[in-house]
């Protein structure tokens, strides 16, 4: 030990023994002073030894004897103190190792006697261990006495000193051996290892052994003797000694040192002579005893067996059989024949427990098994002991299940015992089906007619831990749980299968390598001598017949009782779990008979299974007709015994999982499987997938099974492939799976599959088997099903498909017995069933074949592609529609694979898809199209391209077929597809098709035929897409509207995408013979399509009422074409214009436009004018100066100067650029497109602007008539129309004269009356208060708008139109008092509309719109206008000014009449504003007598304004009537500032009637004779001042001209003066008379106004200069004063205010008055 040798730890190792010696010295000092000395010499001895030797180690451990003395003497004196130190001292010399022998000798006797003395025993035990295990200088009888030492201290007072004591015998006994083996290994060396020992030498003398091995010798034979009860001979002086304590003993040496034992004789000899009798010996109790026995009978009473030492002697039996067999073989066949007795029936609970758990451990050791099988069953007159374990183990399972349940036997046949307490509990059981209850959790068991027992999981698979064998502390048998036994014997069936399976599999597999090196190296040529290479091969063979024979012996010994137990087993289990195991167990029996080729066994294990996966009852017809018949008579003799093959028991317990049909030779009904059913096929699948190499015949036996069970019971049907999916027979009884089931199912049909992709890997041979078995089943099928209405089974016929495809590689060896029976006798069976899938098969193997990588390929093998083609081929000959399906399916999925390589065939191939009739059925109609989406979609590159137009007329015919909406729509989709193909290849195509011309003109041309081809004279790449265009038209008018949609789109998008490929010629054919056409068919179509409703279309579709009737289907139609064909002239106007017949072309356009905007539809009128304004924003051509030199690059197909056209294939970038280049490039250098002049540019479009008009005054005439039905046309319409005039406009505005004002205006005026449709309205009109205009008017505007701004910047002959625009415009302001009438229609306004309430029948109720908000829009208009132009000469001539007065009078005199008041303030307002302008105007003019007749209109509308008739609403507020007075007096100071100043240009009675008019206002309230209603009237205060001055400003105003005017001033003056002298009398008389009482307010106001009047008169009179007053005037003012004094007297304070502001002016009269010539200067 280096850590103990280094110099630091010898140093301390010396201090250390310093100081315990000081330490001893101090303690014994004076109680024991001889220690103290002895301890005191120690110390300077130590000292002397380390100071004078180098290997101080050595030194000490040769005086060590004398170094220990004090210690021991230490350890004599007996105190508790010493002694502890001085053992601890001890302890540490000997684990330095400078013990020697005979220190060593008085160390041991020395604790001897402490022992005795019952002194520190545990220190003891230590200090041995130490001294044992730290060298081996202890040796003989030192070493016996210490081992007895320890074991007496095992049998002592204390537990804890005991249980140390047993370890450290177990630790000392291990060490005695130990050291044996090292002494062997050290010797190993020197000498060679002797041989191995027979068992049957002879006894050598002890005294040849080593020193240790004599050591362990005498201690292992001692241990013998004590066990059985003898005295030691060498371990002298034990006192007592228990036999479990060695057994344990015996059994740990014999385990832990079987070297020892193997390797020296005189053990072996140990082993032979004295164990294996001891153990004999020590079982006979076990062996006599007879559980249940009366003790009567017997004379002698038997030992009962004791649990301790049974299970101990079962131990050391394990291992000696486990260890020591090959010493020990007859031994062992009394040992292994007593654990077979010790399962049996009458033994005790706990004995067959341990004995099975000992078999268990024999179980899982193949080899020694194997050994058995050599040693026992394969000697001749040997017992055969590998066959009874096996078949001990199965009658113990099959008595477990025999002995009833304590308590009443008679009650066990009904016993389920599923409650989870593990007692039994009766539950009646019927017919298979257990109902189990909800709460209940089933423990995993095994039952069987009533016996239940539940399966423990006791142990890993593979390991044999025992439970009983390891209680060593129990000294009382213990209670063995329910169940116990049986699962540890289930265990040993299924470790013993497993062990011996995987063994011999193994060694087969080295066997059959080592053959095939061994072949080899004989094989090759080699310089050896051949004659070792035979040789060595024939010993290989030899030694495989030996091994061969052991094998087969093996399985023929145990197949029967493992068939019997697990079947047993199988049917009694209740658990998935244990399940599986049976089943895997079955399964490799089986598989390892197939591989040694023991069909018999082989057959049995597989019936078994298939037994077992089918219902009871049901499995022996079926298996009683194959081979089986031999193997199933039910019962195995086993050793003499008959074991019985139990059956099935009818009331297993199983839950139900499926529900089937039987096959159908069964009786009719239902038949039941259960999970475990379906477990058990599902191993049979297995078996079939691993091991199908060796089933040989038994093919046609799973197959059968599996028949049954898949296709029958469960209802797999199969599918794509031959694949078994679930599915469900539409005849036949109800099948009833469960969920669990339903989950399991694709697992179970992907095990199949895989059962048969693993045929690939079959041989030839086995290969023909399975087909074989495979065909015969099938042919049963067919015989079954013929005549019977019954669902067929395709199993079979799907496998041979499914095995047909994965062996695919060597197809030419099964193809002609294949296809042969698929053609001959499926493809043609009356059941449809089978014939389907005949079919599928047939099909999918040809397709398989094709697309399968064969080598050499297809390509280059001819013959095997003549022989996979040929069974389609003959397909044709059978007559049934379903199989003519299937084969256009393969022609489809031929195309997906294959498609590329077809080359000349493809004309057939597309003559199949085309000739599909329409009354051929959907399915085949849809399998035909689904072909030819391929090819359009994958093979148009790969064909000729002649066959393209064959591809055009398939997809066109497809598109007509009325059997399915969605293909017809698709094969239009298809058709754009193609068109866009032909456009991204248009460069080779036409390369193709031109060099095909050619030659077809060159045959025709010798032949002397004209060349026969559609549309011949075009180009034949033109005539490709003319083709295409001519059969999208022909859809464009099929009957369902769906379809005319779709075509009517797809023509468009393609014409607009991709028409600039087509020569320029060919454009007139596309015009004339497409366009037109389709759209005078669609015309006519539209016209005469039937009015009456479509009910909901098939019951599930709803139709929209846009859509309920043909017609307007039809409407649909006609919209999409006309806008089509507007689209392809507006964008393609460049192209079209230089045709020649352009002008003809766009007149039939015109005219289409025309007859569809005046069609009774909405829809269809509303696009038509669409479609107008579309071709009406077309751009001139430009000149060829402006082209671009070159045409544009590759992305755009047309010049630039066309907006972007729209249709879908555009987004995609051109490949080529040359050819479009080339035909823009001949366009524009070559051959300039013919432009005459602006004139025919002009024609089109007066062209044009007459189909306007008559659009216009056609649809907005009213009809003579009204009913329900008479056609009004909608505000859309009508804004659209009216807005496409400014655009049109833009383009005849040079000759636009004021006849087509006048026409225009007629229609603008028309439009606007034409009234709404009450449930229309809410949508097209504001609510009522908003005074918004609807887009209708606002295009009436716009349209004003654009030609008065025309007019405006145009050449002088066009102002002339101003007047009437005027006029038009003054028309829409009378709206706002009058709105037009629309011929003899009734509308109501539109407030009283019923909005909700339209009745069905009643007519629909017509609304008038609010024109106000237009009417006042208008007049704006107006005013602007006539702001703008008041001096043009055509306004002054034409009366303009006096129309707007005289529109103007109308809402003015209505004033608070008026619909809406907002009317009348803005009449006032342009009044004012429109005056302002034109009254210089007029007075300009005025010589010229153009204004006359306006002066007496103008007074007119002034009277009827201010001194209107209407009366103000009654809630007009104070601040209201303050506004509106407002108003009234700004028009009398326009009179004082426009007017009246410039009197002497205006005619005098005008300024008469002006001055009638202010004196009227100015006394307007004080006129005596007004009514009580007119006083009523608010009085305008202001409003009569103001008129009250502006009288007076007139009247003395210096510029009186005449005499009259004068007159009319001062007769005014003296009216009013008298009046007011009139108006004050009589208010002082009433005053006077009322007393208190006030007068009423109007009189007190008149009054007051008359007061203010008098002081504005002075103030006024004042003012003016003198000469213009007349002294009468005076005099009459003067004249007031008197009366005015008499009023002071009032009573209201208002009055006296008044009053005195009248009085106040009068103190300038109280003056004399001066000379004249003073009032002259003044």
């Amino acid at each position: 030990m280096s850590g103990t040798n280094s110099p630091e730890a010898v140093k301390k190792l010396l201090e250390n023994m310093q100081s315990d010696l000081r330490a001893l010295s101090l303690e014994c000092k004076k109680k024991f002073p001889p220690v103290k000395e002895a301890a005191e010499s120690g110390i300077i001895k130590v000292k002397t030894i380390a100071a004078r030797n180098t290997e101080i180690l050595a030194a000490l451990k040769e005086n060590s004897s004398e170094v220990v003395q004090p210690f021991l003497m230490g350890c004599g004196t007996k105190e508790p103190k010493i002694t502890q130190l001085c053992l601890a001292a001890i302890q540490r010399l000997m684990s330095h190792e400078v013990v020697s022998e005979t220190a060593a000798g008085n160390i041991i006797n020395m604790l001897w006697q402490l022992m005795e003395n019952s002194l520190e025993e545990l220190k003891l035990l230590q200090t041995v261990l130490v001294l044992l295990t730290t060298n081996t200088v202890v040796h003989d009888e030192a070493l016996s006495k210490a081992i007895v030492l320890c074991f007496r201290l095992h049998f002592t007072k204390d537990n804890i000193t005991n249980n140390t004591a047993a370890a450290t015998v177990r630790q000392v006994v291990t060490v005695v051996f130990e050291r044996m083996v090292a002494e062997d290994e050290r010797h190993k060396v020197i000498t060679e290892q002797p041989v191995l020992v027979q068992g049957n030498s002879n006894r050598r003398s002890v005294s040849t052994l080593k020193p240790c091995a004599k050591d362990a010798y005498m201690l292992f034979q001692d241990l013998c003797q004590l066990v059985n009860a003898d005295a030691p001979y060498w371990l002298v002086g034990m006192t007592e000694m228990t036999r479990t304590f060695g057994l344990e003993l015996l059994e740990s040496v014999l385990n832990d040192f079987p070297q020892v034992f193997l390797q020296h004789q005189e053990f072996s000899f140990l082993l032979k002579e004295r164990v294996c009798p001891l153990v004999i010996k020590l079982f006979s109790p076990n062996i006599k005893f007879r559980q249940g026995s009366s003790t009567s009978s017997s004379p002698a009473p038997v030992e009962k067996p004791y649990f301790p030492i049974c299970m101990r002697l079962l131990r050391v039996v394990s291992v000696l059989i486990k260890q020591f067999y090959s010493l020990l073989v007859t031994e062992c066949e009394i040992f292994l024949s007593l654990l077979v007795k010790f399962l049996d029936a009458d033994k005790p609970q706990w004995l067959r427990a341990v004995a099975v758990e000992s078999i268990h451990r024999l179980c899982v050791q193949p080899r020694l098994l194997r050994s058995f099988c050599q040693s026992y069953d394969m000697k001749q007159h040997s017992t055969k002991v590998f066959r009874d374990i096996v078949n001990a183990l199965g009658s113990f399972i099959q008595s477990l299940f025999l002995v009833p349940p304590t308590g009443n036997p008679s009650a066990t046949t009904n016993q389920a015992g599923n409650n989870n307490t593990g007692g039994p509990v009766s539950a009646p059981a019927n017919s298979g089906m257990l109902g189990i209850g909800g709460g209940i959790t089933l423990l995993p068991a095994f039952e069987y007619r009533g016996t239940w027992i539940p399966i423990l999981t006791i142990t890993v698979q593979g390991s044999a831990k025992a439970t009983y064998l390891e209680m060593l502390d129990k000294v009382e048998p213990p209670t063995i749980p329910e169940g116990y036994a049986m699962s540890v014997a289930f265990h040993c069936l299924l470790d013993l299968v497993r062990g011996i399976t995987s063994m011999i599999e193994g060694e087969l597999g080295e066997a059959e390598t080592e053959c095939q090196t061994t072949t080899e190296a004989a094989s090759s040529p080699t310089q050896s001598s051949e004659q070792q290479d035979l040789q060595s091969a024939s010993d290989q063979m030899d030694k495989e017949i030996v091994s061969r024979a052991v094998w087969e012996e093996m399985v023929n010994a145990c197949w029967c009782g493992l068939l019997a137990a697990l079947s047993l087993l199988l049917d009694a289990s209740t658990d998935e779990a244990a399940t599986e195991n049976i089943l895997k167990a079955e399964l490799t029996m089986a598989a390892l008979c197939g591989r040694l080729g023991l069909v018999t066994s082989r057959d049995a294990f597989i019936t078994a299974i298939c037994k077992g996966s089918l219902p009871p009852h049901y499995a022996l017809t079926v298996l009683n007709t194959t081979t089986a018949a031999t193997l199933s008579n039910k019962s195995y003799s086993i050793q003499g015994q008959s074991v019985m093959m139990i059956s099935p028991s009818s009331e297993s317990h199983q839950q139900v999982v499926a529900v089937g049909q039987p096959l159908a030779v069964q009786p009719q009904g239902t038949v039941m499987l259960t999970s475990k059913n379906i477990q058990c096929m599902r191993t049979l699948l297995n078996l079939a997938h691993c091991h199908g190499a060796v089933l040989g015949t038994s093919w046609q036996l799973v197959l059968a099974t599996l028949q049954q069970h898949l296709v029958w019971i469960l209802g797999l049907k199969p599918s794509s492939g031959g694949a078994l999916k679930p599915g469900r027979a539409v005849e036949g009884p109800s099948t009833v799976l469960t969920t669990a089931v339903m989950t399991d199912l694709p697992v179970i049909s992907n095990i199949l599959s895989r059962l048969f992709e693993s045929s690939q890997y079959l041989d030839d041979v086995s290969l023909h088997h399975l087909i074989n078995a495979l065909c015969s089943l099938s042919l049963e099928a067919m015989d079954m099903a013929y005549g019977n209405n019954k669902e067929p089974s395709l199993f079979a016929v799907a496998k041979l498909l499914e095995t047909g495809l994965v062996n695919m590689h060597r197809i030419e060896i099964l193809w002609r017995p294949l296809t042969g029976h698929l053609l001959e006798k499926v493809c043609q069976h009356t059941n449809s069933r089978m014939r389907e899938w005949g079919a599928e098969a047939l099909t999918s193997l040809i397709k398989a074949g094709l697309t399968f990588n064969h080598d050499p390929p297809l390509s280059q093998n001819q013959r095997l592609q003549l022989l996979l083609l040929n069974p389609l081929k003959e397909m044709s000959n059978i007559n049934h529609p379903d199989i003519r399906l299937k084969q256009l399916e393969c022609v489809l999925q031929i195309l997906q694979s294959q498609g590329d390589s077809l080359g000349p065939g493809w004309p057939l191939v597309l003559g199949v898809m085309g000739a599909i009739r329409n009354d051929q059925g959907e399915s085949l109609i849809r399998t035909a199209f689904q072909c030819l989406q391929l090819v359009v979609t994958d093979f148009l590159p790969t064909m000729p391209c002649t066959c393209l137009q064959i591809v055009v007329d398939v997809a066109g015919s497809f598109g007509l077929h009325n059997q399915e909406l969605n293909i017809s729509l698709t094969s239009i989709g298809l058709l754009w597809n193609i068109s866009d193909y032909f456009f991204q290849r248009g460069e080779t195509i036409e390369k193709e098709l031109n060099k095909e011309e050619a030659v077809q003109q060159k045959q025709a041309e010798e032949k002397g035929v004209a060349l026969n081809r559609p549309f011949h004279p075009a180009p034949p790449f033109d005539c490709l897409w003319l083709c295409l265009y001519a059969k999208l038209g022909e859809l464009c008018v099929d009957p369902r509207p769906a379809v005319r949609k779709s075509a009517g789109q797809t023509l468009f998008s393609t014409i607009g995408a991709h028409g600039t490929l087509l020569q320029h010629s060919t454009w007139h054919t596309v015009i004339w013979k497409v366009l037109f056409h389709l759209l005078d068919r669609v015309r006519e179509s539209s016209t005469t399509a039937d009015k009456e409703k479509i009910e909901s279309g098939g019951g599930n579709i709803l139709i929209h009422h846009s859509r309920d009737t043909a017609e307007k289907q039809w409407a649909e139609t006609w919209v999409l074409t006309l806008a089509g064909v507007a689209r392809i002239f507006n964008t393609r106007r460049y192209l079209l214009q230089p045709l020649g017949d352009f002008s003809r072309a766009w007149d039939v356009l015109l005219d289409h436009i025309q007859s569809a905007a005046l069609s009774k539809n909405n829809e269809v009128s509303l696009a038509a004018l669409k479609s107008f304004q579309e071709i009406l924003q077309i751009v001139s051509p430009v000149r060829d100066s402006e082209k671009p030199e070159t045409p544009p690059a590759v992305n755009i197909p047309v010049p630039v100067l066309i907006g972007p056209i729209s249709g879908p294939g555009l987004s995609r970038p051109f490949v080529r650029t040359d050819s479009i280049g080339e035909r823009l490039g001949r366009y524009s250098s070559s051959e300039p497109p013919i432009v005459n002049t602006e004139l025919e540019d002009l024609n089109l479009w007066w062209a044009a602007w007459n189909t306007w008009y008559k659009i216009g005054s056609e649809s907005t005439k009213p009809p003579i008539t009204f009913d329900k039905l008479t056609f009004i046309p909608s505000q859309p319409f009508l804004t659209a129309l009216i807005q496409i005039f400014p655009a049109l406009y833009q383009h005849i505005k040079t000759g636009f004269n004021m006849d087509d004002l006048q026409k225009l205006g007629v229609i603008l005026h028309s439009a606007v009356s034409v009234p709404i449709s009450s449930d229309a309205s809410p949508f097209i009109l504001p609510s009522y208060t908003e005074a918004v205009l609807t887009s209708l008017q606002e295009a009436v505007l716009t349209a004003l708008d654009v030609l008065q701004k025309a007019i405006c910047v145009g050449p002088e002959n066009m102002q002339i139109m101003y007047p009437a625009i005027f006029d038009q415009l003054l028309a829409f302001v009378e709206f706002s008092c009058k709105p037009p009438q629309y011929g003899q229609l009734e509308t109501k306004h539109i407030a009283n509309a019923k909005y909700n309430q339209i009745q069905l029948f009643a007519p629909a109720e017509w609304v008038a719109l609010n024109y106000v908000p237009f009417a006042e829009r208008s007049l704006e208009v107006v005013v602007d206008l006539y702001q703008k132009t008041a001096c043009h000469k055509a306004v002054v001539n034409e009366k303009v000014l006096q129309n707007i007065i005289k529109t103007l009078r109308v809402p003015l005199s209505l004033k608070y009449s008026c619909p809406s008041e907002s009317t009348w303030k803005l009449a006032v307002s342009s009044l004012l504003k429109v005056l302002s302008i034109g009254l210089p105007v007029a007075r300009q003019h005025a010589s010229s007598g153009k204004f006359d007749s306006m002066w007496p209109e103008l007074a007119s509308t002034f009277e009827d304004f201010l001194f209107t008739k209407s009366i103000p609403p009654d809630n007009l507020s104070i601040q209201e009537f303050q506004r509106n007075e407002s108003i009234d007096v700004e028009v009398v100071q326009l009179i004082s500032t426009e007017i009246l100043p410039y009197a002497n240009f205006i005619p005098k009675e005008f300024v008469g009637q002006i001055m009638t008019m202010l004196n009227k206002g100015s006394i307007h309230s004080q006129s005596s004779s007004f009514t009580e209603a007119e006083i009523d009237i608010r009085l305008r205060e202001e409003f009569s001042k103001m008129c009250f001055e502006t009288l007076l400003q007139f009247s003395f105003s210096n510029k009186v001209t005449t005499p009259q005017e004068g007159y009319i001033s001062r007769m005014a003056l003296s009216v009013l003066l008298k009046r007011s002298q009139d108006v004050l009398h009589r208010y002082i008389e009433d005053e006077r008379l009322s007393g208190k009482c006030p007068l009423p307010r109007q009189q007190v106001t008149e009054i007051i106004f008359v007061l203010k009047a008098v002081s504005t008169l002075i103030d006024s009179l004042k003012k003016t200069q003198p000469e213009n007053v007349d002294g009468n005037t005076w005099a009459q003012v003067i004249a007031l004063y008197p009366t005015l004094v008499e009023c002071v007297t009032c009573s209201s304070s208002e009055v006296c205010s008044a009053l005195k502001e009248a009085l106040v002016p009068f103190k300038d009269f109280m003056q004399p008055p001066a000379s004249k010539v003073q009032n002259g200067e003044s």
